[in-house]
């Protein structure tokens, strides 16, 4: 039997608030180390391939498109975070490889991320955190 639909209404409002707020907070600690939450998840996807890869399937991957990759890159590689390399498979590709400062700094910017997501959870109990969690999953989860 179908359950959805017989909850109580879902303030749309205050979650968006919530994830608002939670956003920014994070955003402000990495404007500390110059870095945004853009460059960071672009970091990181590059520090989780463990390879350079082409800017096509970076920007497939961030889902955007490879114009407003060009720029992001751009910016990474004058921040000395990435770097530009040939693909010695194509030449008409370019890769973005993590720099060493660029790996440390996603390394940093990733625990911070994790202090704020500690500080924001501190503030539930321990059962709480749990059911927002599941709570969370089960509403990402797609519709049946």
């Amino acid at each position: 039997m179908n359950n959805k639909g017989r909850g109580a209404p879902v303030d749309l409002m205050a979650i968006l608030h919530l994830a608002h707020a939670a956003e920014n907070e994070l955003e402000g600690k990495l404007n500390g180390i110059g870095l945004t939450l853009t460059k960071l998840l672009a970091l990181r996807l590059l520090a989780e391939a463990g390879e350079p890869l082409p800017l096509g399937q970076l920007a497939d991957r961030l889902s955007c498109v490879k114009s407003n990759i060009t720029q992001l890159v751009d910016r990474l590689e004058a921040d000395g975070l990435v770097a530009r390399k040939p693909d010695p498979g194509d030449r008409r590709t370019r890769l973005a490889a993590l720099t060493a400062t660029g790996r440390r700094l996603c390394q940093e910017a990733t625990r911070m991320q994790q202090d704020t997501e500690r500080e924001l959870a501190g503030r539930l109990t321990r059962e709480e955190a749990q059911s927002l969690g599941a709570l969370l999953t089960k509403m990402r989860a797609p519709s049946e």
